[in-house]
C-alpha cells in the first residue's frame, strides 16, 4: 500500500513536467509565429510600395538588335558632322554633339635634291592647324584614282611651242589607268573647255591633236575656272576625292581679270592640287637689265602657284625630259601620303584653318612636306562657293 502514495507523487510530477513543456513550446510557437507576421508585413509593404506609381521609375525598352545598329551608326555620323533631324536635342535638353569632320591632307614628301620620299611612318610627321599642334589619326600611302584637268595653253605666245606642249600633254595621258578619268581645257584670251570628263585615252589624245594657237594669255583666269570646274564636277558626279590639274604653259601672263591672290583663294575653295610645266625660254629669262625679265617673272609666278596648292613646277629643258617629267606626276599624284586627323578645334564656322605639316627625319636629311595651305571649316555637307562668274566657255562633246 506504500508504493499508491509514491506513483501519485510520480503521476503528479508527470502532469506538472508536461505542463510546464507545454506552456514552454506554446510561448515559443508563439514568439515564431509573431516574428513571421513581422516580416511578411514588411515584405507586402515593400511590394506594395514598389509598385505605386510615385516611386516606380520608368526603365527604358529594350532596343531591337537592328535598332542599335542604326543608334551606334548615328553616333559615328555625327562624328563626321552629319547630324539628322531626329538627333537634334528637345528644346532645354542639354546633349553634348560632336560634328567634327576627319580632315585629309595629300602629301608629298621630297628632299634637298628635289627626290620624293616614300618610306616615312605616321610617327615621322607633325600637323599643324592654326599653329596648334593635332593629333594625326592615320597615315597612309596608296595607289588611288585620280581626276585629272589638263589645261594647256594656246595663246599666241606659244606657237612655236604647241608641238611640244601637245606631246608632252600625249605623255600625261599614256601615264593615266583604267580607274583615272581626265579632261581637256585650253586657255587663251579667256579658258574654253575642250573635252569634258573621260576615261577614254583616245577621246583625250582628238582633244589634243584639234588644239591651235591664237590670241592672248589668261594664265590665272584658266586656273580658277578648270579649279572650279573640277571642283562642281566631283562635287556632282562623285568622282575622285584627289583632284589636280596640270597646267602646261610659258607663263607669260597678260589677259586675266583676277590676280594672283584670288588664284591663291580659288585653290584654297576647290581644294585642288596644280602642277606646272613650264616652257620658259632660258635666253629671255637670263634678260632685263632693269629689273627681272618676263620669263624670269613667269617662273616665279608658276612656282608660287604650285606651293600655294601643294604641287609641283617642272622646268624642261628639252622635250626628252617630258616622258620622265609626266612618270613624275603620275607618281607623286598617286601615292601621295594621306594624313588624316580630327581637328582640336572643333567649331565649323566657315573659317579659313591654315594647316602646315611638318617631317621630323630619322636619319638627319632635311625633308620638305608639300600639301594644301589649310581648308575651309565649313558645316557638314556644305560645298565650296563657285568663285564668281569664271565659267569655263565651250561645250564639251556629248557621248
Amino acid at each position: 500500500m506504500r508504493s499508491l502514495p509514491f506513483a501519485r507523487s510520480i503521476e503528479t510530477r508527470v502532469r506538472k513536467g508536461l505542463v510546464m513543456l507545454y506552456s514552454s513550446s506554446t510561448r515559443r510557437m508563439l514568439v515564431i509565429a509573431l516574428s513571421l507576421l513581422v516580416v511578411m508585413s514588411v515584405i507586402i509593404t515593400a511590394g506594395a510600395y514598389q509598385q505605386s506609381p510615385q516611386s516606380q521609375k520608368p526603365q527604358p525598352p529594350q532596343q531591337p538588335p537592328q535598332k542599335q545598329e542604326q543608334k551606334d551608326k548615328s553616333k559615328k555620323d555625327q562624328r563626321q558632322g552629319a547630324v539628322s533631324d531626329e538627333q537634334q536635342p528637345a528644346p532645354g535638353e542639354d546633349t553634348l554633339r560632336i560634328d567634327t569632320q576627319l580632315v585629309q591632307l595629300d602629301v608629298t614628301v621630297i628632299d634637298q635634291a628635289n627626290n620624293p620620299i616614300y618610306d616615312l611612318k605616321k610617327d615621322d610627321f607633325s600637323v599643324f592647324e592654326d599653329k596648334i599642334k593635332q593629333s594625326i589619326e592615320n597615315v597612309s600611302r596608296e595607289e588611288v584614282p585620280i581626276s585629272l584637268g589638263m589645261v594647256i595653253d594656246t595663246s599666241g605666245s606659244m606657237r612655236t611651242k604647241l608641238q611640244v606642249v601637245s606631246d608632252a600633254a600625249r605623255g600625261l595621258i599614256k601615264q593615266l589607268r583604267n580607274e583615272d578619268e581626265a579632261f581637256v581645257a585650253q586657255f587663251k584670251a579667256e579658258p574654253e573647255l575642250v573635252q569634258d570628263f573621260t576615261r577614254d585615252k583616245r577621246e583625250l589624245e582628238d582633244a589634243i591633236d584639234n588644239l591651235y594657237t591664237s590670241g592672248g594669255t589668261s594664265l590665272l583666269d584658266a586656273i580658277v575656272a578648270t579649279a572650279d570646274y573640277a571642283h562642281e564636277k566631283a562635287s556632282k558626279q562623285g568622282q575622285h576625292r584627289r583632284r589636280a590639274l596640270i597646267v602646261i604653259s610659258d607663263g607669260l601672263e597678260k589677259n586675266s581679270s583676277v590676280k594672283e591672290k584670288e588664284v591663291i583663294e580659288a585653290m584654297k575653295e576647290d581644294e585642288v592640287q596644280v602642277y606646272f610645266v613650264g616652257f620658259v625660254d632660258e635666253d629671255e629669262e637670263q634678260k632685263g637689265l632693269f629689273g627681272r625679265s618676263p620669263a624670269k617673272k613667269a617662273k616665279e609666278l608658276l612656282m608660287r602657284l604650285a606651293d600655294d596648292s601643294g604641287g609641283r613646277a617642272f622646268f624642261p629643258k628639252d622635250i626628252s625630259e617630258m616622258g620622265a617629267i609626266a612618270t613624275q606626276i603620275a607618281k607623286d599624284l598617286r601615292t601621295q601620303y594621306v594624313i588624316s586627323y580630327y581637328p582640336t578645334n572643333e567649331k565649323r564656322d566657315g573659317s579659313f584653318r591654315s594647316v602646315r605639316v611638318v617631317v621630323d627625319s630619322r636619319d638627319r636629311r632635311r625633308l620638305i612636306a608639300r600639301t594644301r595651305l589649310g581648308y575651309y571649316a565649313r558645316p557638314a555637307g556644305a560645298a565650296a562657293q563657285a568663285a564668281g562668274d569664271r565659267k569655263l566657255t565651250g561645250k564639251a562633246p556629248e557621248h
